[in-house]
């Protein structure tokens, strides 16, 4: 049973969220060969502000 953690900035729309999800699991039962319905997905959202790149906040750009 493969858990695929995603982690990304917040502000993306739940369609956006739909279509990844189901790219990933169709990605994942492609390559190792899993039944999509046995792929999780966990997807971790990050506020812009505890996140940072270079020394600089994302939430500062």
């Amino acid at each position: 049973m493969p858990i695929i953690t995603v982690q990304m900035l917040e502000g993306r729309t739940d369609n956006q969220k739909r279509a990844l999800v189901k790219k990933v699991t169709e990605a994942v039962s492609e390559t190792i060969d899993a039944p999509e319905e046995k792929i999780t997905v966990v997807i971790e959202e990050m506020a812009k502000n505890h996140y940072a790149i270079a020394g600089k906040l994302a939430s500062d750009k």
